[in-house]
């Protein structure tokens, strides 16, 4: 990885992200919690870093240039990324632990679920956690 040329901030990169997809600077500034001028000063930064023009402001809108439209599936991937980091993070510091109960009529107690129930167990097994049992 050529770690020189990651040189901007993600904080950056995020506002972009907000301001493409929320069409405006004012409504990025609402979902991510923070202030317009701030929203206007992360995307100006992104844009000098990256030597590009990322927006076009059109009245209170703003418009992805070429470049911009082409950065921003890039920026997309970076925050599924993100995303998937923080949950995963979150998933290993919180253990889910407990007894399930099924309740089901006869036929679906008899019928539909012992394939389930054994496609679970397979997967559990798989996972290292507790089996099912059917009582």
């Amino acid at each position: 990885m050529n770690w020189n040329s990651i040189s901007f901030d993600w904080n950056q990169a995020r506002a972009f992200l907000a301001a493409a997809e929320e069409r405006s600077r004012s409504a990025a500034a609402d979902v991510l919690g923070v202030t317009q001028p701030k929203i206007t000063r992360q995307i100006a930064s992104l844009e000098k870093e990256l030597k590009v023009v990322l927006f076009e402001r059109t009245g209170r809108s703003v418009t992805l240039t070429p470049v911009g439209q082409t950065l921003l599936e890039h920026v997309r991937t970076m925050a599924g990324g993100a995303n998937m980091m923080s949950l995963a993070a979150s998933g290993q510091a919180e253990d889910i632990d407990g007894l399930v109960r099924v309740s089901a009529a006869d036929m679906t107690a008899a019928y539909l679920l012992p394939p389930i129930l054994d496609r679970l167990n397979r997967l559990l097994k798989n996972t290292g956690l507790d089996a099912v049992s059917r009582t």
